[in-house]
């Protein structure tokens, strides 16, 4: 007969992991509901093979082993999911037809929720950091081969050791080094608009920062075009999967949301407020023709005190769901 597992010493080890295994696999397979998937697989394997654990290295680094396999195996002749700037394209004219292409298995957000249980605490008392599930970031990664996603991420995230990488991955100390050399080239080759920046720019106890989301929620409350261009910067940046098209440029992103928005005027939108990959983001409602503000899109905000300069925008109720949101406003 095989070893008995004493699942209460097994949970008791493994479950304050869960949070941060889930970011981890989120950051490898850029699909926050793919992430939670793995995880729950990652479990499964740590309980098939806990009698054998032994304790050789930590819980946590056993756990990290198994969900970065977990990861790859599901990564197998998967193609990348990108986001609109992703794909190689220039920036569209606001004024053509757009592109709908749901075929594509587009990257999604990571409610803060489900990294952190909440709006996340400051970075530096969690073990998941705001800047390692950045949209940007995790967006960058999807430009790398899976194992390079791996082993930058095992190495510069989590800070392990060539050594350690290379055990957990079954490769070479030079091959681990080699592969993050790669990886690091082919993020600085990036174009601007794909490229992580080297910094968060949000400080959300700034106040400019507050004014700067309380007046894009109002321009946007009361349809108020100009308001909301007056808030992005000059050279902001807005897409929205699953449309391929994306834009530069405050005046064409107001040129597309004065034609292509179906609100008419003040009251037809109301927004919440909420946060995904530790940034603000807005749930918009609009309003139908029998007067209910429905679930219609979720806004992802990157920017500074300066200015909104980067927006992603995901629609229908899935990203509603994820964030806990009704998919309708009362009255």
């Amino acid at each position: 007969m095989g070893t008995r597992v004493d699942e209460r010493a097994f949970q008791e080890q493994v479950e304050p992991l869960r949070r941060e295994l889930t970011a981890h696999c989120y950051r490898m397979v850029g699909s926050v509901h793919e992430a939670e998937d793995l995880v729950q697989e990652t479990y499964l394997r740590a309980w098939r093979s806990f009698p054998g654990f032994e304790n050789r290295s930590s819980v946590r680094t056993w756990m990290y082993r198994i969900a970065t396999n977990t990861c790859l195996t599901a990564l197998e002749g998967r193609s990348r999911r990108p986001l609109p700037t992703g794909l190689g394209q220039p920036a569209g004219d606001p004024t053509a037809e757009l592109q709908d292409r749901s075929d594509i298995p587009w990257l999604e957000p990571a409610p803060d929720t489900v990294l952190w249980g909440g709006p996340a605490p400051d970075p530096a008392d969690v073990a998941v950091g705001r800047d390692s599930v950045r949209l940007a970031f995790v967006a960058a990664l999807q430009h790398l081969t899976a194992q390079q996603r791996a082993v930058l991420l095992l190495r510069e995230v989590l800070r392990w050791s060539a050594a350690e990488v290379a055990q957990a991955l079954s490769l070479t100390v030079a091959g681990v080094n080699s592969t993050l050399q790669r990886a690091r080239a082919h993020l600085r080759a990036l174009p601007e608009e794909t490229r992580p920046p080297a910094a968060p720019a949000w400080d959300e106890y700034d106040p400019r920062v507050r004014e700067l989301l309380d007046a894009y929620v109002r321009a946007f409350e009361e349809y108020d075009v100009d308001g909301i261009v007056a808030t992005l910067t000059a050279d902001a940046v807005w897409e929205m999967p699953p449309f391929v098209e994306w834009y530069r440029g405050a005046e064409d992103v107001g040129t597309l949301i004065g034609t292509r928005c179906p609100a008419s005027g003040p009251g037809d939108m109301r927004l919440v407020r909420t946060a995904l990959n530790g940034n603000p983001a807005v749930a918009v409602y609009m309003r139908g023709p029998d007067g209910v503000h429905r679930a219609f899109q979720v806004q992802h905000l990157e920017g500074d005190p300066r200015g909104i300069a980067h927006v992603t925008v995901w629609f229908g109720t899935r990203v509603f769901t994820a964030l806990g949101l009704a998919e309708v406003l009362p009255g």
